[in-house]
């Protein structure tokens, strides 16, 4: 158990002193999409091969999360503590160990699985989200600790009143990065000031989005940094209990997820009167089955009470009455990610990177047409241009950009014209889109709008509660007339009555699926009128 910061302190001086005596460091990325190639086996594989070479003393073969460059998996990073200097190795396969373990051996001798993407890749990025992910161990809490884990945690209940804390994360103008973008200080502020004896704080980690794999891979990767961040939040808000929701097609998070709480409990730093500071705070996991419409808050609450994940009408809001009808504040898995590195280097920080209205950073999943597709985070501000071509590498088989699909179904998609675009929640929604959680599907020359927005929206029309009749009917008609314009069957006055219907169903929906519903129509119809055009019989 660790009772005080200097126990912990300690802690964290004794993993960095015995990892010091290894002055190579080989980190093998067992994310998901690693994992799915065999890097579980390639690890093994890797362990056995330092071992036979008798290099196991000064060599350490670890297992870490997902550093991003998903498109190169396997990855495998070799970090030289003396030096500073990495290399990152991708597509690795068994039979290339003994060329990289050869490269340990003899320094002058590179690997040809060099990662020549690497500079790159990294190099227009900001890490504070996703700063352990690739380089601690998930499941060991011990190093998310040598990493500086849980120390703002202990110097908060030392040191800070719940006001200080929620008056810095206002300062900080930190936004949900999971949808609206509602401030995330002022939400926190709004469940402090309401007397109750039972609190609740919930991560949601319901990542729905097609092509959105950013909380997942967090998750995965730095479990430890959401469970504080949790915990700092109860501290802030007067809670005593939080729950995080994860549906449960994510495996793989939710055993790190499960994992870390275990081993916070038994450190004591989650649990009872954490560092005797009279402060105690709790975690469990509720798995969801799958529902996109459980991305709302007042559904996601439905269905951790037990009930089918219907949303309600609000008011009343979750400040006053949210999960068991208790005050609740319900934040994402990245907004949650960002309150360690805000606390522990201040709001000014914070508030000077990004733009002036959206602070920090935001973690974006790039996948479609695009050469490196996987996670990148970057600062509020940064271009699209700068995202497609100079990080994501361009559009693959020399092919032309078309358009960016951001923010999932509830979002929209931009033109080649707003390639200069710079991302924040302002320049998104003033462009027909929104930031959403993070999805950004690269489309090239060859893609039908109108086919890829009648995806979207049967993906809302399946995925819709059927509570209120303009999402239950109106993506059912939606989808319907999409589908005569791409069999060109369509009339001048199906275009008319498809945006006037788009703008019924965006107006009148009970909750976020359906007002957001027919984004993708509106978007596509504003920047790709010829193509739906393309789709009347009648002219």
């Amino acid at each position: 158990m660790i009772n005080s910061l200097e126990e912990l302190e300690a802690l964290a001086n004794t993993k960095r002193c015995n990892e010091q005596n290894c002055q190579e460091e080989l980190r093998v990325c067992i994310g998901s999409s690693c994992a799915s190639l065999g890097s579980e086996l390639l690890k093994a594989a890797l362990d056995e091969a330092i071992k036979t070479s008798n290099m196991s003393a000064q060599c350490r073969v670890k297992a870490v999360g997902c550093n991003g460059l998903c498109a190169k998996a396997p990855l495998i990073s070799h970090c030289n503590r003396a030096t500073k200097q990495s290399t990152l190795y991708e597509e690795v396969q068994n039979a290339d160990i003994p060329d990289l373990v050869q490269s340990l051996l003899n320094p002058t001798s590179v690997s040809h699985k060099h990662c020549d993407t690497k500079q790159d890749f990294f190099a227009a990025q900001t890490k504070i989200v996703l700063q352990n992910a690739g380089i601690i161990d998930p499941d060991d809490i011990e190093d998310y600790i040598a990493h500086e884990g849980y120390k703002t945690l202990f110097e908060t209940l030392e040191s800070k009143l719940p006001n200080e804390v929620i008056e810095e994360i206002k300062k900080s103008g930190l936004r949900g990065r999971g949808g609206g973008g509602f401030y995330t200080g002022l939400k926190w502020e709004s469940v402090a000031k309401v007397q109750s004896e039972e609190k609740y704080i919930i991560c949601n980690g319901d990542e729905g989005d097609p092509g959105a794999f950013m909380d997942r891979a967090l998750m995965e990767a730095d479990p430890h940094r959401i469970l504080e961040g949790m915990a700092l939040a109860g501290y802030a808000c007067g809670a005593s209990m939080g729950y995080i929701y994860v549906r449960a097609e994510y495996p793989v998070a939710v055993a790190k997820l499960s994992h870390a709480i275990k081993q916070a409990k038994k450190l004591g730093v989650l649990g009872a009167n954490i560092a005797h500071s009279g402060f105690s705070f709790d975690i469990e996991i509720r798995l969801g089955a799958g529902a996109f419409v459980c991305g709302e808050a007042t559904a996601l609450i439905t269905s951790i009470e037990g009930n089918r994940g219907n949303p309600r009408q609000k008011p009343p809001h979750l400040s006053d009455y949210g999960l068991f009808g208790k005050p609740t504040v319900l934040n994402n898995v990245e907004t949650l990610a960002n309150i360690v590195p805000i606390l522990t280097n201040g709001a000014a920080w914070f508030k000077s990177i990004g733009t002036e209205n959206s602070s920090g950073t935001k973690v974006f999943a790039l996948t479609g047409h695009i050469q490196n597709s996987g996670l990148v985070e970057v600062a509020m501000g940064t271009t699209l241009r700068t995202l497609i071509y100079k990080i994501g590498g361009g559009i693959p088989d020399g092919k032309k950009f078309k358009a960016v699909q951001t923010g999932g179904p509830s979002g929209g998609c931009i033109p080649e014209s707003l390639l200069d675009l710079e991302v924040d929640y302002e320049s998104l929604k003033k462009a027909g889109s929104i930031m959403g959680s993070g999805g950004m599907i690269i489309i090239d020359e060859e893609a039908n709008m109108v086919e890829l927005a009648r995806f979207f929206m049967d993906f809302c029309r399946s995925e819709s509660c059927g509570k209120c009749t303009p999402c239950r009917v109106g993506t059912v008609q939606l989808t319907e007339l999409l589908d005569k314009f791409i069999d060109k069957k369509a009339t001048r006055n199906d275009l008319e009555l498809l945006q006037n219907l788009s703008y019924v169903v965006k107006d009148t929906s009970l909750c976020g699926l359906g007002q957001s519903a027919p984004n993708p129509v509106l978007s596509t119809l504003k920047y790709f009128e010829h193509e739906y055009l393309e789709g009347i019989s009648d002219d």
